[in-house]
């Protein structure tokens, strides 16, 4: 049967499996992601202000957040934009607690503030991708959810999509399976594996820079 006989776009023809990122494909919680990371690099900046002037400047939640940290782990994130803006820090270890005089404390000052966020307002589906996941799965084509976000799940559940997905590879599962971030298609890869096709047979659903590479380099 043909896509357009399943319901589905003609676009989609040969499609046998579908991975989806989370954060700004199937909710809104990217922008919330961009929320508490201004709130964290500003107040690390303003307590660590860069030597060069030039770039002693707050956070733009639009455009830096889309060059440095969209799509990628907490901590290669936080390290792109800090090494980038050259804040005076050590690197640090992933045990620091919330803060800002590591780039590893700046990471979990992060994740503290996403999570109060989402606790505190909760968290929407995009009306037209719950739409997508419902005729994918009428058409009987499997869905994996894959995010470098440790807080996928919580997502997920809270915007009531988790039931679509066969499968989910977040950021604790590639951090327990030891895989790459993106761009390197390891986590796409890895939820193509588990729903048993091909990567060539499979598409990814993706709004950042560095998912869309790494589902290029994935196949």
């Amino acid at each position: 049967m043909t896509a357009p006989e399943r319901g589905l776009a003609p676009v989609m023809t040969g499609i046998a499996a579908m991975v989806f990122d989370v954060d700004g494909v199937l909710t809104d919680s990217a922008r919330v992601h961009a929320e508490a990371w201004k709130e964290a690099f500003d107040a690390c900046l303003r307590e660590h202000p860069p030597a060069d002037t030039a770039l002693d400047r707050p956070f733009d939640a639009a455009d830096d957040y889309l060059r440095y940290v969209d799509g990628k782990p907490r901590a290669d994130g936080a390290a792109a934009f800090l090494h980038a803006r050259r804040v005076p820090i050590p690197d640090g270890s992933p045990s620091d607690a919330p803060g800002t005089d590591s780039v590893a404390a700046v990471a979990a000052l992060k994740d503290g503030m996403f999570t109060r966020r989402i606790r505190q307002h909760g968290i929407e589906p995009f009306p037209g991708s719950v739409r997508l996941l419902k005729a994918l799965r009428s058409a009987g084509i499997p869905m994996a959810a894959a995010s470098s976000s440790h807080h996928a799940r919580d997502v997920l559940e809270g915007a009531g999509l988790l039931e679509y997905f066969v499968t989910l590879v977040d950021g604790d599962e590639s951090h327990r399976l030891g895989l790459a971030g993106k761009p390197d298609p390891a986590l796409f890869l890895e939820a193509a594996g588990r729903l048993g096709v091909e990567p060539a047979h499979a598409a990814v659903a993706e709004d950042a820079l560095a998912g869309v590479e790494a589902g290029r380099r994935g196949g």
